[in-house]
């Protein structure tokens, strides 16, 4: 986007532009999202940038009103395949934090010194200020949603020290950690027991509909439910996490898929250890696909003949990711069934289980001992060992081959697991009738598909 293009977007406070970038006012010092609702400043003060991170770090803090920080993330990290874009995905997914700046290079194949300069040339920030601003915008969610100490919250967001959270908080919203707190709207404060509410933001229209009954489909008892009456459902699933486990809760939220520009779906999550919330938040958002782009989506889709009338009746169709790659995995090759029996046999069981949550999906290297035969047990030492990596930052191209390489494993079932494990939007699954002119969404086309029951449900 050149930049008459981004004033614009400004000057129309278009909020399909939320997240892609965000611009920054030099007589104000704030920084926003182009939808803020704000007085548009004249163009020679705005300047733009692809991250928060990078406004922040050019000494702009945060807008109140608008809550640059909250909006969806990039639809460009999930699309792109290079170190640039499974960079983003593994930051987002908390690795920096972890890890250190070495553990995230290790994982992308390069040095320190490499990943620094190149995300530094193209985004205008190094892994250290991106995962920055991640850090203040969980310290936010937690003072805002929670009633935990300000000390806790200092160490839950991944901050080193209660100095550097209170110099960070001050710098990004121009408040002290308890100001911050004092402006939370009334009644949304949670006590740490009951959970920490959330809203998952997506740009966009949104068929929770289709998504939800694709998550029932697939549903593990032990691991996830399903209850409510449709347009009002409740989602549920356990989670395996760095530091502990989880259980959260979505909601489908009721209302027009094609009105607004954007929305949300309300969600509680149940931590063991708080210093996962980021990275819980992340797997969430890759499951419901909420970083996508339906406006780029759905205007190549639907200038085809065959999709258009589908994408009309189902604007903003998203193609479901996986709150964890390694279970999908192992899910998409043994079937719903079998997948049952292997939480019942080998799933870790929860300290407090949550009516029908009871367990979470078992490791692969637990699978890999209890049910070495097979291609199921080539698949498990595989994930085990690392010689299938299905993290966020993996290359979906050697991943592949990997899973290929697997004696017996078939490419349809490669293909399920690079559209969801691998959050490819992109895939042609073997066997299925694709134009390349669907390209780069065939994923999002093979999904339209299914939804009107061309396709077989899997």
């Amino acid at each position: 986007m050149d930049e008459d293009t981004r004033y614009e977007a400004v000057r129309s406070r278009d909020a399909r532009f939320d997240g892609e970038f965000f611009f920054g006012v030099r007589t104000t010092g704030i920084y926003c999202r182009p939808s803020c609702p704000a007085v548009t400043p004249k163009r020679r003060n705005v300047r733009y940038f692809a991250t928060a991170a990078a406004a922040q770090g050019s000494g702009f803090r945060a807008c109140r009103r608008c809550r640059p920080d909250a909006v969806p993330g990039s639809a460009e990290w999930n699309v792109r395949a290079d170190a640039v874009g499974r960079a983003m995905r593994l930051i987002g997914d908390g690795v920096v934090d972890r890890e250190g700046v070495a553990g995230l290079a290790a994982r992308l194949g390069y040095s320190a010194r490499q990943v620094q300069r190149q995300l530094t040339a193209e985004l205008g920030a190094g892994p250290v200020a991106l995962a920055r601003a991640q850090r203040s915008h969980t310290a936010r969610v937690l003072l805002q949603t929670t009633s935990l100490p300000v000390t806790e919250i200092a160490f839950a967001s991944g901050f080193a020290s209660v100095r550097q959270f209170n110099d960070t908080i001050k710098a990004v919203y121009a408040a002290t950690p308890t100001g911050l707190r004092g402006a939370a709207p009334r009644g949304r404060t949670a006590t740490p027991t009951a959970g920490v509410p959330l809203r998952l933001a997506h740009r966009g229209p949104y068929q929770a509909g289709a998504v939800f009954d694709q998550l029932a489909d697939d549903a593990v008892p032990g691991v996830e439910d399903i209850g409510g009456p449709r347009g009002r459902r409740t989602y549920r699933r356990t989670l395996r996490l760095p530091y502990g486990t989880g259980i959260v809760a979505v909601e489908e939220r009721p209302g027009l898929p094609r009105s607004g520009s954007g929305g949300w779906l309300d969600a509680r999550l149940h931590l063991t250890d708080l210093r996962d919330l980021t990275t819980a938040v992340q797997r969430l958002r890759r499951l419901f696909d909420l970083d996508a782009d339906p406006y780029a989506v759905d205007e190549r889709l639907g200038a085809d003949p065959r999709l258009a009338p589908l994408v009309a009746a189902r604007p903003g169709l998203r193609s479901p990711g996986a709150a964890d790659p390694d279970e999908l995995a192992v899910r998409a090759l043994v079937g719903r069934t079998a997948a049952e029996g292997l939480v019942r046999r080998y799933g870790k069981a929860l300290d407090a289980p949550c009516g029908s949550l009871t367990h979470v999906f078992p490791e692969p290297a637990v699978l890999a001992e209890a049910e070495p035969d097979g291609l199921l047990g080539a698949l498990a030492a595989a994930l085990a060992d690392g010689s299938v990596r299905l993290d966020p930052g993996a290359d979906r191209d050697d991943a592949q081959d990997a899973l290929l390489a697997l004696p017996g494993m078939d490419a349809r079932t490669v293909a399920i697991i690079r559209t969801r494990a691998l959050g490819d939007p992109d895939v042609a699954v073997p066997g299925t009738d694709v134009s390349d002119s669907w390209r780069p969404w065939r994923s999002y086309a093979l999904q339209h598909l299914r939804a009107a029951g061309e396709l077989e449900q899997r």
